[in-house]
C-alpha cells in the first residue's frame, strides 16, 4: 500500500488510531511504533498520524491514556509474579503426602495469578466502558449539530419573514403619509376619505 493519502481524518480512522496508540502504551510501546502501525492501516505516513494524536485525538482520549498507563504498571508488577510461578511449575512436582496422595498447592503463585487474572478482566471492561462512552459522546454531538443545523434554518426563515413584514410597515406608512398630504391640500382633512385600487394606489373618494 502506498503512504501518500492526504485526504481528511473521518471518525473511524481516528478510532483505529486511538485503540492502536491506547494497545501500545497498555504493552510499553512506544507511540512512534503505534503511528507506524496505523500508517500501515490507513495508507498514511507515520509523521501524519503522530500530527492527528497530537492535535486532536489525544484530547478526546485523557481517561484512555491514563487508564492505559495504569494498566502498564500494573502489568510490570505482576509479570515477575507470573514467571516465578511458570518457573515453579517447570521444577520438580511437589511432595506427595502418602496418606492423602495430594499435592501441596502453591498457595501464593495461584493466589498472585488470580488476582493479575481479575485486574487484567476489570481493565477489559473499563475499556469497553470507554469506548462506549465514547460512541454515546459522538451521536450526542451528531444529535446537537443536527439541531444547530434545524435551529439556523429556521432562524433564516424568521428573517426572511421580519424583513418582509418591516418592508410592508414601511409601504404602510408611506401611503398613510400620502393621504394626510393629498387630505391637507385639499383644505379639509375629516371630509376626505381614501381607497386603495388593485395596483396598491390611493384614489381620493369626496363624501
Amino acid at each position: 500500500m502506498s503512504s501518500n493519502r492526504q485526504d481528511a481524518w473521518n471518525q473511524d480512522e481516528d478510532v483505529i488510531l486511538a485503540e492502536v496508540v491506547l494497545r501500545h502504551i497498555r504493552e510499553g510501546g512506544t507511540q512512534l511504533k503505534a503511528f507506524e502501525e496505523v500508517g500501515r492501516k490507513l495508507s498514511r505516513t507515520s509523521a501524519a498520524c503522530g500530527f492527528r494524536w497530537n492535535s486532536f485525538v489525544r484530547k478526546q482520549y485523557k481517561s484512555g491514556i491514563e487508564l492505559a498507563k495504569k494498566q502498564r504498571k500494573q502489568s510490570k508488577k505482576h509479570t515477575p509474579l507470573i514467571k516465578k510461578s511458570l518457573q515453579g511449575e517447570n521444577q520438580a512436582l511437589p511432595p506427595v503426602h502418602a496418606e492423602s496422595g495430594q499435592s501441596m498447592p502453591d498457595t501464593f503463585s495461584m493466589s498472585s495469578m488470580i488476582q493479575y487474572l481479575q485486574k487484567a478482566e476489570e481493565a477489559v471492561r473499563n475499556e469497553a466502558k470507554v469506548k462506549e462512552e465514547n460512541t454515546k459522546l459522538h451521536e450526542e454531538i451528531s444529535h446537537l449539530t443536527s439541531k444547530l443545523e434545524q435551529a439556523e434554518t429556521e432562524l433564516k426563515e424568521y428573517k426572511s419573514k421580519f424583513t418582509l413584514l418591516e418592508e410592508d410597515h414601511k409601504s404602510l406608512l408611506t401611503i398613510f403619509e400620502k393621504a394626510r398630504k393629498m387630505a391637507l391640500l385639499q383644505g379639509n382633512e375629516e371630509k376626505v376619505k381614501f381607497q386603495m385600487d388593485k395596483n396598491g394606489n390611493l384614489q381620493r373618494v369626496n363624501k
